[in-house]
Formats: structure tokens, C-alpha cells, sequence
């Protein structure tokens, strides 16, 4: 009798060390299942998370692109229209200033009187600088080497003066006109000959725009 319960525990020890390894399995097996689930969440998550971001981040750089596009054509076209509006403003200078030239006049020897041809040159030119209120003039008298350095000087001034008077006569502001005398320091034609001597008996005009 003795002996069958020792076969009778016998055979509910071997039931429950199997039922243990059986749950014991079980539980390693849900528990690795678990781990690879996790694994797999943590490589989906990011992901999607680039996919939501991605998007915006391309808009946003398309938009900059296309901002940059248009500061840099509206500086271009801001640098066009400077150079354009330069070169126009030298233009316009340069036909002011073509206009307002006025040939040498000259003089007989010792004589500061003006000749016909002169006043001729000088009623051509007074137009324009009734037309160009803000140009200003200096005129330079010069006479040729004969004669001593003061008496030189005196006479370049009368033919300076002389030609200034007439350009006020023609209406032209005598404020606007300045004269200066040069003498015989600076001769147009350098030789000493009555050729040189005719073309250093001169007014000469400089405009000052």
C-alpha cells in the first residue's frame, strides 16, 4: 500500500515539473515576441515622423529660393535702371556741354576791340547759355610775346572784359562770368612769327557746367 503512493507522488511530480517548463517556454517566447514588436515600433516612428516633416521642410526651402529669385531681380533691375539713368545724365551733360563750347576769338596786334567775326561766334553761343541757366564761364584773355609782362597782363584783361561786356549785352547774367589774364604766359603757338602771334591774340572761353 505504502508503495503505490510513493508512485502515486511520484507521477505528480513529474506532472508538475512538466507543466513548469511547459509555462516556463510559454513566457520566454511571448516575452521575446514582445521584445521584437518594440523593435520594430522604434524603427517605424521615426520614420513617419520624417515623412511628416519632409514636406514642410521642402516647402520652406522652395519659398526662400523663390524670394531670393525675386530680391535678386529687383536688384538687377534697380542696377539697370541706375546705369540707365547714369548714362542718360552723361549724355545730356555731354550735349550741354557741346553746346555751350565757344570757339577762341582774336584779336588785332595791340587792339582789344572785337572784330565782326568775333561778335558773330559770340552772338552763336549766348543761346545756349540762356538755355542752360546754371552753366557758368570764364573767360581768358592772352596776348602774343611782344611787350612787356604788366602791359601784357592789362591788355589780356581788356580783351577779357571786352568779351565778357558783349556776353552780358546778349543777355547772358554778368554774375554767371568770370575773366582772367594769362598775358603772354600761355601761348597757343609757341613760335615767333606773326602765324603764332595772330593765334596767341586770343579770348579763350571755359565752361564751367
Amino acid at each position: 500500500m505504502r508503495r503505490g503512493f510513493n508512485l502515486f507522488g511520484l507521477m505528480l511530480l513529474v506532472l508538475f515539473v512538466s507543466i513548469s517548463l511547459t509555462t516556463g517556454c510559454a513566457k520566454k517566447a511571448a516575452i521575446k515576441d514582445g521584445a521584437g514588436v518594440s523593435q520594430v515600433q522604434q524603427a517605424v516612428v521615426p520614420q513617419t515622423a520624417v515623412k511628416d516633416v519632409a514636406p514642410k521642410a521642402t516647402t520652406d526651402d522652395a519659398a526662400a529660393r523663390e524670394r531670393a529669385l525675386r530680391e535678386q531681380a529687383l536688384r538687377e533691375a534697380a542696377e539697370k535702371a541706375a546705369r540707365e539713368a547714369a548714362a542718360k545724365e552723361a549724355a545730356a551733360k555731354a550735349a550741354m556741354l557741346k553746346e555751350l563750347q565757344i570757339a577762341d576769338i582774336n584779336f588785332d596786334y595791340d587792339k582789344y576791340n572785337l572784330k565782326p567775326e568775333a561778335q558773330d561766334i559770340l552772338k552763336k553761343a549766348a543761346p545756349a547759355y540762356l538755355k542752360y541757366g546754371s552753366a557758368k564761364l570764364v573767360v581768358e584773355g592772352h596776348c602774343d610775346e611782344r611787350g612787356t609782362v604788366e602791359y601784357n597782363l592789362a591788355l589780356g584783361e581788356k580783351r577779357a572784359n571786352e568779351a565778357a561786356k558783349f556776353l552780358v549785352d546778349l543777355g547772358i547774367a554778368k554774375d554767371r562770368i568770370k575773366t582772367i589774364s594769362y598775358g603772354e604766359e600761355n601761348p597757343l603757338d609757341k613760335g615767333s612769327n606773326e602765324v603764332a602771334w595772330a593765334k596767341n591774340r586770343r579770348a579763350h572761353f571755359v565752361v564751367n557746367p
